[in-house]
């Protein structure tokens, strides 16, 4: 366990002196219409607005600058490394420019920074970037030769005496073994497995290494220490996987009709034929492969496209996760992993729906002031052993519904948030209006709750847009507070989907 392995010495444990500093900020119009915009597009573009910002980069740069010269540099005589965990690849990247001006500005010259992402990035707010897109070598160079750092000789570099500070985007979260990492600076929702297996890239032992250090500018201390309690005494798995299910997964796959048995086949032989010597050549051969199931894949409407990329996400991990313990003999099964691992990496992302809300000059911050909120040690209590759900489609199983009363809900948003709302009337009517509609009843009886959700999550936000007046500090809440919106969310769709499954299983 977590535990048996912290005080016997095997690991450090991260969670000691964990440091948390919040935000603050004052948007203003800047022009003197006031446009009609979406309202939840529009808070989460004024989100970004603000994350993207070039004060709020620069802030938090001299905090963590400045804490890692003081406070972390001076461990294992003056060899202590730190990471950067950003919320996506472009955040890395302008972290990584924010870093350069510093640096150069303060003259810390002794300070190497690396920036690690997948593929290739445009800044919107660099022209030349559209026509030449960003890359981890381009952007990471040698500091003698100035050669571009390949992906594959980064680890190597962060670990010598050029480089002192790490700055991520998806990568190196997990399985990335650096014992002289001392301290991280978070900057991304993190939560459940994903906070433990960040976080925990600290608690390698290291000669003269006895603590560890946490700065997070985003998450909630309580969150954190929830996240990692399941994993500290012991974690049981409640129930098996069956098998069975892949073949259903795989089904369901076929069913969407983009992939090609022939195309399959083509390209697993063409991956187990790959030799060292032919690696480069066949990489193009093989992206060549997947270019006509890419092509059906992107001329399919948008809510088929998403489903079957989740589809064939979910395919594929419970295939890795079950390939571990279960000898398959299927070589189908086999082709459609190898093919759909690779098909999902060169499938373009789907556009964020906040570029749909373009803010541009419309909007300036007035104000902004970052601060510590608090720092000391959350402390993990024995004697919990966790039960987790099995593996499913996505590799996690779906939680069951959970129906509790109007009042208990707003409860524990009041409780978990610090609000102060009594909202039982908003909920309860939103709950009944989705409820008694039509089109929710038949998407509830021909969905999982998962591919319900699709169609419930806009519904939910319309019927409360519709009940503004009334409940305007409640919602105004809602659609400021993305965390606390997630949590309602989840609690209403699980009430609505039990509800019209209940009535659908009642009638004749």
């Amino acid at each position: 366990s977590m535990r048996q392995a912290i005080e016997e010495g095997f690991i450090l444990d991260v969670l000691r002196g964990y440091t948390t500093y919040r935000s603050y900020f004052q948007l203003v119009k800047a022009i003197q219409d006031d446009p009609e915009l979406d309202k939840r597009k529009a808070s989460r573009a004024l989100a970004r607005f603000v994350s993207f910002h070039p004060v709020n980069l620069a802030q938090k740069t001299e905090v963590i600058v400045e804490t890692y010269r003081t406070s972390v540099r001076p461990k294992l005589g003056g060899k202590a490394k730190a990471m950067v965990v950003t919320g996506s690849r472009l955040h890395a990247v302008k972290y990584q420019r924010s870093f350069e001006r510093y640096i150069a500005e303060k003259g810390y010259y002794d300070l190497g920074v690396l920036v690690a992402f997948s593929g290739a990035v445009t800044d919107p707010d660099d022209p030349s970037t559209r026509d030449k897109p960003l890359t981890e070598p381009e952007m990471n160079r040698h500091p003698v030769t100035g050669k571009p750092i390949q992906e594959s000789e980064l680890p190597k570099a962060f670990a010598g005496d050029a480089f002192q500070i790490l700055i991520v985007a998806d990568k190196y979260q997990t399985g990335f073994d650096q014992p002289k990492l001392c301290a991280m600076f978070v900057d991304k929702r993190l939560s459940g497995i994903q906070a433990v297996q960040t976080l925990s890239r600290l608690n390698r032992k290291h000669p003269g290494k006895r603590e560890t250090f946490v700065l997070d500018f985003v998450n909630e201390r309580e969150e954190i220490l929830d996240s990692f309690q399941d994993y500290y005494e012991g974690t049981t798995v409640l129930e098996s996987v069956d098998p069975q299910r892949l073949y259903e997964m795989q089904n369901e796959v076929q069913s969407f009709q983009v992939l090609r048995d022939s195309e399959l086949e083509h390209f697993a032989r063409l991956f187990f034929g790959s030799s060292a010597k032919t690696a480069r050549k066949d990489s193009g051969r093989l992206h060549a492969a997947l270019s006509p199931a890419k092509d059906r894949v992107v001329a399919l409407d948008e809510d088929d496209r998403e489903k079957f990329k989740n589809r064939l996400s979910s395919f594929v991990k419970l295939y890795a996760f079950l390939a571990q313990i279960v000898p398959f003999s299927d070589v189908d099964l086999e082709r459609l992993y190898l093919f759909g691992q690779a098909l999902l990496r060169i499938l373009p992302l789907d556009t964020d729906p906040v570029d749909d809300v373009s803010l541009g000059d419309d909007v300036a911050l007035h104000y902004y002031r970052l601060e510590k909120e608090a720092e000391g040690d959350l402390d993990l209590q024995p004697g919990t052993i966790a039960e987790l759900e099995g593996s499913y489609d996505t590799g996690t199983r779906m939680a069951e519904d959970q129906q509790v009363p109007l009042s208990t809900l707003v409860e524990l948003l009041n409780e978990r948030f610090g609000t102060d709302f009594d909202a039982q009337d908003l909920i309860g009517g939103v709950q009944d209006q989705l409820v008694a509609d039509e089109r929710m009843r038949k998407a509830a009886a021909a969905n999982d709750k998962a591919n319900f959700s699709y169609l419930f999550n806009p519904a939910l936000d319309k019927a409360l847009i519709d009940r503004h007046e009334s409940h305007r500090e409640f919602i105004n809440q809602l659609f400021e507070r993305q965390d606390m919106m997630d949590v309602f969310r989840r609690m209403m769709l699980d009430e609505v989907y039990a509800r019209l499954e209940d009535r659908g299983a009642s009638r004749p």
